[in-house]
């Protein structure tokens, strides 16, 4: 049951990553057409700068995954922290897949 459950999370992780990229740039990209600015521009320089702030909403916070690291180092409970891993790299997933999602879009490469 409680593999069940983890395989879950993995998934949510992956596509709240991928939901925070894709909003956060289309809606800004609103935000900068209103504000007289050029929005494909706007949402590369949104995208790079939403890179780390989506992994951090998947993941709930940062204090979670130190907290989680610290178990696993201090108290020998490596499989926690094991599985704190696979969560961040399934939010990196998200958030690799939300930018080929938006460079497919604006059809620019963003670096």
């Amino acid at each position: 049951m409680e593999e069940q459950r983890f395989f879950e999370t993995i998934f949510q992780y992956y596509f709240i990553a991928l939901g925070v990229m894709i909003g956060g740039t289309l809606i800004g990209s609103i935000g900068a057409f209103a504000a007289g600015e050029a929005p494909y521009t706007y949402i590369a320089r949104l995208a790079k700068s939403l890179r780390i702030w989506a992994i951090v909403a998947a993941i709930g916070g940062t204090f979670d995954a130190i907290t989680t690291f610290e178990k696993g180092l201090f108290e020998g409970s490596t499989i926690d922290m094991f599985k704190q891993i696979l969560c961040i790299i399934s939010a990196m997933g998200g958030v690799q897949t939300a930018l080929l999602i938006i460079e497919w879009l604006i059809q620019e490469e963003i670096t």
